[in-house]
C-alpha cells in the first residue's frame, strides 16, 4: 500500500491530468490552433505559459520529480501540508502510540512549563555532554531523569568515542559542537571574586553583599559524561572480532565501527581471557568506557579544558539486569612523573 502522500498525490495527478483533458478540448473548440499544439502545451509548460490552473501545472511539473530526488517529496508536504488523508480504520498506525505520548508531553510538560521551553527555544544552556549506546534498552534521559535543556546527546553503537586521529563522524561533530560552542548555566560566587578584586575579607564582602554568594554565569558546557551498559550487541560483536584480518566480503559498517575499541578488547583479553564469553564481555564494557575516557584527551581543545580545570570527564554503566548504575570520575595529571598520568575518583554503585 501507497503512503498517503503519495496516494495523494496520485489521486490529484489523475484529477489534474482530467482536468487538462477537458481544458484541452475546449480551448481547441475555440482557437483554429492545431489539437496537438495545445496538447503538447500541457506537458511542457516551458514552452507556452500555461493559462488554467497554477495548482494543476505545479502537480504536472512535479509529480515525475518526486520519483527522483527528495525535493519532490518535500514540495509535496509543503503543498498538501493542510489537505491530509486518513488511513482507513483496518489499518495499523505505528505512529499511533507515539502521538498519545506527544500530546500527554504536551499537555503535562510544554503547556505546564511553557516559559521554560520558550527560554529554550531561544538558546539551550545544557550542563552535560552524553555520549550513550543506540541501545533501545539504554534511554540516558529516562534513566538519568534528564529534562530537555539538561545534556547534549549523541549516540552510537557501543557508545565509543573514536580518537582525535579518527576524523570526522557524529559523535566527533557533536563532542566539538558540544565543547567549543554551548554554553550552560552555572552558579559561581561572586563574593570570592569580589574580594579576590578589592582585596577584602570574604566574610565580609559576603555579609555586606549577600547577593554575591551566588549569581547565575554561563560557562562552557562543564561535564562529558560516556555511559555504557551491560549485554551491549556492539561490545559483543566486538569481542567477537577475530585477531587476523577479514576478508573484504565479511566487512560491515558495524565491523568498522566496533573495531575503534580494538585496544578495550585487547586488554580484556589480557585480563579476563580465562573467564567465558559472558564474563569477558561484561569485563570489556566497562574497558572501552575508560578507552573512550582517554580518546577525550586526544581532542586538543578537550585536553586543554580539562587541564584547566573546566571540564570533566565522567563514566557511567547502565547494569539494565539488576537496575544498578556505576559512576567514576576520570584524573588527568599531565605533569605528573614516575607514575600514571591517569586515575579514577568519586566511584560509587546507585542501586
Amino acid at each position: 500500500m501507497l503512503p498517503w502522500t503519495l496516494r495523494s498525490a496520485a489521486r490529484r495527478l489523475a484529477s489534474a491530468t482530467r482536468a487538462a483533458a477537458a481544458a484541452s478540448a475546449s480551448a481547441a473548440a475555440r482557437s483554429p490552433a492545431p489539437a496537438t499544439r495545445q496538447d503538447s502545451s500541457l506537458l511542457d509548460h516551458r514552452e507556452e505559459p500555461w493559462r488554467g490552473s497554477p495548482k494543476i501545472k505545479f502537480i504536472i511539473s512535479c509529480s515525475t520529480k518526486a520519483s527522483r530526488d527528495h525535493s519532490g517529496l518535500t514540495r509535496q508536504l509543503l503543498d498538501f501540508q493542510h489537505d491530509t488523508v486518513n488511513e482507513p480504520d483496518g489499518d495499523y498506525d505505528p505512529l499511533g502510540q507515539l502521538k498519545a505520548r506527544f500530546m500527554d508531553f504536551k499537555q503535562r510538560n510544554y503547556v505546564e512549563n511553557s516559559t521554560k521551553y520558550q527560554n529554550l527555544a531561544e538558546q539551550q544552556t545544557p550542563e552535560f555532554m552524553v555520549v550513550a549506546c543506540a541501545d533501545s534498552r539504554v534511554c540516558p534521559t529516562s534513566i538519568l531523569g534528564l529534562q530537555p535543556g539538561d545534556a547534549f546527546t549523541v549516540r552510537n553503537i557501543a557508545n565509543l568515542v573514536p580518537p582525535y586521529e579518527h576524523g570526522a563522524s557524529e559523535t566527533t561533530a557533536a563532542l566539538e559542537f558540544a565543547v567549543n560552542t554551548l554554553k550552560a548555566r552555572i552558579s559561581c560566587d561572586m563574593a570570592s571574586i569580589f574580594c579576590s578584586s578589592h582585596g577584602c575579607d570574604r566574610t565580609y564582602a559576603a555579609t555586606r553583599y549577600p547577593v554575591l554568594i551566588k549569581l547565575p554565569s554561563f560557562a562552557q558546557v562543564p561535564n562529558v559524561l560516556v555511559v555504557g551498559h551491560s549485554r551491549c550487541g556492539g561490545i559483543q560483536a566486538l569481542m567477537s572480532m577475530k585477531n587476523k584480518k577479514d576478508d573484504s566480503s565479511s566487512r560491515s559498517f558495524i565491523r568498522d565501527w566496533v573495531s575503534l575499541g580494538k585496544s578495550a578488547r585487547l586488554s580484556t583479553e589480557a585480563a579476563a581471557g580465562n573467564l567465558n564469553f559472558e564474563s569477558q564481555c561484561r569485563h570489556c564494557e566497562k574497558e572501552s568506557i575508560n578507552s573512550s575516557l582517554l580518546n577525550l584527551l586526544t581532542y586538543p581543545w578537550i585536553e586543554e579544558r580539562v587541564k584547566e580545570g573546566t571540564l570533566n570527564l565522567h563514566a557511567g554503566y547502565y547494569n539494565f539486569v539488576d537496575c544498578t548504575f556505576e559512576k567514576w570520575t576520570l584524573v588527568y595529571r599531565p605533569g605528573l612523573e614516575g607514575g600514571s598520568k591517569y586515575a579514577i575518583k568519586n566511584r560509587s554503585t546507585w542501586s
